[in-house]
């Protein structure tokens, strides 16, 4: 059941409030065993969802949970302050350094990074046309929280705050929250300690600004979920990450994630990446993160081993659903250069579609080096792939005695500077397949042709 709290502190959420009345025929009783102020009075339910109503602000509301019964997930329906105009937002609580507002010095509550996905898909379908959205870093209370929960935010000033239109699409998000996990599910062939779960594909975000588009980009465009973000300034107030090395053990274990995703930013973070490698947590760029996104992250860790990093250029093609054992081959260079000089999409395709993996150059653009295979045929598959793609240069290609043979009949420039031809306007007419006039002499252009033979090792 999912909990959605409201602060009568809070014009804005006071509007969603009102909002979320009206989108559902809601179930209503009234708590006379708590008071009104605390989350008793009048409360409303429907299928997975409760609502109740407190005094305080919700980042004074730790114990917002107790009311509700057995949540799974707390919402925290809520404005947002600042200077960024129209927005909806969405962002964990928690303080890396003291509590100003709200909450515990560092300490850090449970997210729901699932959920956060969630939330902004729905922003994108409901928002208003002239509201940006997206998610913050964690910065404020409650944070003694035993339950996942997140704020889900109005913006950002009066004019917003009392814009109906728009508190309506905040509370549609929330209810588009019906049925969702907090967090996302464990995948079979993702790695594990041994004896323990496959860990979730959570992320710890590390870095960057207050507002976070490089997390959020993740988030919409990958499988990839993101729990707490230490920015930039929220590192300056932790302090010594080597003194305060529990705070971002604190930020994995609320996240329920082991890896790390360290923002650009002007910031040296070098102590930060001290830290958390030394922690045992994994700290990948986010191109392994967009590479792996379909990947069983246990073939992703094996193939790194055999082949080479995602950070040096290996790439993934078609995983089937036993992929247990496969074999490696080295690719012909020569052949595989030449195919790509003649149609470079193809032979990606090719490749991608008879591979597990293969490696790349020049940025991941360029396939070169050496394959894995699930299948040994699939390796023949591609070389002939590879032959199908010379067929479109050559006159004839063919497998013989381990090599590719390709041949061609061209313009041959020698033969007709020995008929007499000069360089210039005749070399293009012949080579075009017209015929030229030397000294009263007609040359054709099968006079000046010879057949290239290129071999490729295979």
């Amino acid at each position: 059941m999912i909990a959605i709290v409201v602060s009568r502190a809070d014009s804005a959420s006071e509007q969603i409030f009102e909002q979320l009345l009206a989108a559902r025929d809601w179930d209503r009783r009234v708590d006379e065993g708590r008071e009104d102020a605390a989350g008793g009075g009048d409360v409303f339910r429907i299928d997975g969802f409760e609502l109740r109503t407190f005094d305080d602000w919700h980042l004074e509301l730790d114990d917002a949970a107790e009311p509700f019964e057995d949540p799974d997930l707390l919402v925290f329906a809520s404005r947002h302050s600042g200077e960024t105009g129209p927005l909806l937002t969405a962002h964990f609580t928690g303080n890396f350094g003291p509590a100003e507002f709200g909450g515990q010095d560092r300490s850090l509550a449970p997210t729901c990074p699932n959920a956060l996905s969630t939330i902004l898909s729905a922003f994108d379908e409901h928002a208003p046309a002239d509201y940006d959205t997206g998610i913050e870093c964690t910065h404020h209370g409650p944070t003694e929280i035993d339950i996942p929960s997140m704020f889900v935010e109005l913006g950002s000033g009066e004019a917003e705050w009392a814009d109906s239109t728009a508190a309506a699409a905040v509370a549609r998000s929330i209810l588009d929250l019906r049925g969702v996990e907090p967090h996302a599910k464990r995948l079979e062939g993702d790695i594990g300690a041994p004896n323990s779960e496959p860990p979730r594909r959570h992320l710890v975000g590390i870095g960057g600004g207050h507002y976070a588009p490089r997390f959020e980009r993740l988030i919409r465009e990958t499988d990839w979920h993101v729990g707490h973000i230490a920015a930039d300034w929220t590192l300056d107030e932790l302090g010594s990450p080597e003194r305060h090395r529990d705070v971002l053990d604190e930020a994995f274990r609320q996240s329920e994630g082991e890896l790390a995703l360290v923002a650009d930013t002007d910031r040296d973070l070098d102590d930060v990446r001290r830290e958390l490698s030394e922690s045992g947590y994994r700290i990948v760029s986010e191109t392994w993160l967009r590479e792996v996104d379909d990947v069983p992250l246990a073939l992703a860790d094996d193939l790194e081993s055999a082949l080479s990093p995602i950070d040096g250029g290996l790439r993934f093609g078609t995983v089937p659903d036993n992929w247990d054992d496969y074999t490696i081959h080295e690719l012909p260079t020569g052949l595989l250069d030449e195919a790509q000089g003649i149609a470079s999409e193809t032979v990606r395709s090719a490749v991608e579609r008879t591979t597990l993996a293969f490696e790349t150059v020049e940025n991941g653009n360029r396939v070169r080096g050496r394959v894995a295979v699930s299948e040994p045929s699939n390796y023949d598959v591609l070389i002939d792939a590879l032959v199908d793609v010379l067929a479109e240069e050559y006159e004839t290609v063919r497998r013989e005695n381990g090599q590719i043979i390709a041949e061609t009949t061209a313009f041959d420039p020698s033969l007709a500077r020995e008929a007499g031809v000069p360089d210039g306007p005749a070399f293009g007419k012949l080579s075009n397949g017209e015929p030229v006039s030397v000294d009263g002499r007609t040359i054709h252009p099968d006079d000046v042709e010879s057949t290239r033979t290129v071999t490729f090792p295979a």
